[in-house]
């Protein structure tokens, strides 16, 4: 096990490596000068040329991605060309915000996901069955901002209830903006959770399909074993594999995907961060935001890797 946990992370270091060529070649594309938007559109031209000098822009592309690399392998990612400030600081705060969100989206989407999928697996083509698949395809297909944007409308702006709903004014239960509080975090995690549920209960349901029918099962159920015990001790556990699968890598998604959810709800995470810092050409933040959240995509491989070997002894990861 600590052998093939050595191996795995010394085969992140040519992935990371692979990710800084690419998001340093992109930025380096995009047309706009960080030096003239530092300065201003009506700055001189020597103004902006000393100033593309002291950030070190005039130096060629291979100079700069070494410079980079070189101080990034040290834990150096540079300064902000917006701020000043160190990079580390900048997305070390914006980082764990998003963390959090991914982290109690995924939450709620494995335990919704989870039931659902178990209900419709052992009452396969049943009223139960039907209706969760189809409201786990409306989640699927379902835009993330649109939901937001729709529950911010019901629960946080406050609609007018009806009168005879009794002890209920109005439903202004959650704030529309910000993250800490509970009734800050209930709405996002509600919006990137939904159509993490629906995939998890898709993937349960077949992957309980396929076990369900095995020798093993029907086994146990000769043998008298409660039904209960059938389902969440033999079937299930041997059905989550494919699903961890899908747990880590829509947790690892989440960690860059989640720009729209922060955008709509104010949220200061760090999708939001490198949104600002592509329009305002700020290749440090840039490319340090996008190392951090690989690093972490690939250290959530790792331990869905790990845990493939905990869920099955028969899986063998030497």
């Amino acid at each position: 096990m600590l052998r093939y946990i050595v191996r795995r992370l010394l085969q992140t270091i040519p992935v990371l490596i692979g990710v800084s060529i690419i998001v340093f070649s992109l930025m380096h594309l995009i047309p706009g000068d960080p030096a003239q938007i530092m300065a201003g559109e009506s700055a001189p031209k020597e103004q902006v040329e000393n100033m593309r000098e002291r950030l070190g822009l005039n130096d060629p592309y291979v100079v700069q991605y070494w410079n980079f690399i070189s101080n990034a392998v040290q834990g150096d990612l540079g300064n902000s060309i917006r701020s000043g400030r160190d990079v580390s600081s900048e997305v070390g705060g914006r980082f764990w915000v998003t963390v959090e969100l991914a982290f109690y989206s995924t939450i709620l989407s494995v335990f919704i996901g989870l039931i659902a999928g178990i209900i419709s697996a052992t009452k396969q083509y049943s009223f139960q069955d039907v209706s969760i698949m189809i409201l786990a395809l409306f989640g699927l297909s379902m835009p993330n901002f649109w939901l937001g944007l729709m529950l911010i409308n019901w629960f946080a702006i406050g609609i007018d209830l009806p009168s005879w709903i009794p002890f209920v004014e109005s439903t202004t239960w959650f704030k529309p903006s910000g993250w800490g509080s509970f009734q800050q975090v209930i709405l996002p995690v509600i919006t990137l959770g939904t159509a993490g549920a629906a995939v998890i209960a898709r993937m349960t349901r077949s992957s309980m399909l396929d076990v369900i029918d095995e020798d093993y099962i029907r086994t146990a159920r000769a043998k008298g074993v409660k039904e209960r015990v059938v389902v969440y001790r033999h079937a299930l556990k041997n059905a989550l594999i494919p699903v961890v699968t899908v747990v880590g890598l829509q947790f690892g998604s989440l960690l860059g995907g989640a720009v729209l959810t922060e955008t709509v709800f104010a949220i200061n995470g760090l999708g939001k961060l490198i949104i600002d810092s592509i329009q305002a050409r700020d290749f440090p933040i840039v490319q340090g935001g996008v190392l951090v959240a690989a690093l972490l995509f690939v250290l959530v491989n790792l331990v869905v890797d790990i845990t493939y070997r905990f869920l099955n002894k028969r899986i063998d990861l030497n």
